[in-house]
């Protein structure tokens, strides 16, 4: 739980031990057609919301090159390369795309190698700072995965890897092969599914993203939300964010929009500073 005796929030994060990444980022899915298929129905707001984020000081973007597919990869090139210093672009594979809404699990080294590949030609990259697996293949053994992610880090292709929707043996497994500097899995103030993982993690110091990270649907949440936001002027999603960075320090954030008006709000969310009662109460939600 977040700690009741503090409500300072620090805003960065040292991922890997050597990339410094600001807390508050920004999840580039969204910035594709309907079921993250095909390109966005407004182009330009897309490539304004990429531009726009960084001047707000975001300096990680989350994408994959299954967004669109490869759309979300080419838009953030269009938009900001060549990148400014320290800013970090993480990709990630193992994922297929068949129609809209539809992922299937490809993990194999072959389909890994073509994804890896096309996202460094897509983002104009020498090498990925921070390269996630998207999900591990039960049709795959693990091992080969990890001992191929494993072989591009030796390669140089990649400088950091990172896992997404994975358990603590997951984690400790692919520890056996390289450094897991993050891991991406659903959580927010009422979906702690992965407790046990961010715990983990933070006892780590590995960076835990959560993705989904608002609260889904859960009536009782959303009132809490409304409320402490309407003391503190702020909306319930920007509150559901604020919790996520008072709640560990190594969560990095990537809320995903299409739209600049709800990308400056996103942001706005890292200055809310909850009270002990605030954190108190969003806490039993879990």
């Amino acid at each position: 739980m977040a700690d009741p005796t503090s409500n300072t929030v620090s805003k960065t994060f040292a991922l890997g031990g050597d990339l410094t990444i600001n807390r508050m980022g920004y999840g580039a899915m969204r910035i594709t057609g309907d079921g993250i298929w095909g390109p966005p129905q407004d182009h330009d707001e897309s490539i304004r919301v990429l531009r726009r984020a960084v001047e707000l000081g975001v300096n990680f973007i989350d994408t994959a090159d299954s967004y669109g597919p490869h759309v979300s990869e080419e838009l953030i090139a269009e938009a900001l390369h060549p990148y400014a210093d320290g800013l970090i672009i993480g990709t990630k594979g193992g994922l297929l795309r068949t129609g809209p809404n539809q992922w299937p699990i490809d993990a194999s080294p072959k389909r890994l190698e073509e994804a890896l590949h096309g996202s460094l030609r897509r983002l104009k990259q020498e090498r990925i700072d921070l390269y996630q697996l998207h999900r591990i293949d039960p049709k795959v053994p693990a091992e080969e995965t990890f001992r191929w992610l494993q072989e591009q880090q030796q390669k140089g292709l990649v400088r950091h890897i990172g896992l997404s929707e994975v358990s603590v043996d997951d984690i400790k497994k692919a520890q056996e092969f390289f450094p897991v500097v993050s891991v991406q899995n659903m959580y927010s103030v009422d979906n702690r599914k992965w407790e046990d993982e961010l715990n983990f993690c933070q006892e780590h110091n590995i960076a835990f993203i959560p993705w989904y990270p608002l609260a889904g649907g859960n009536q009782d949440a959303l009132n809490k939300l409304t409320g402490i936001g309407q003391r503190l002027g702020a909306s319930p999603q920007q509150v559901a964010l604020a919790w996520l960075l008072h709640r560990a320090p190594n969560i990095l954030l990537i809320p995903g929009t299409s739209k600049v008006k709800h990308l400056e709000e996103n942001v706005k969310a890292a200055d809310i500073q909850l009270t002990a009662e605030d954190l108190a109460a969003l806490d039993k939600l879990g």
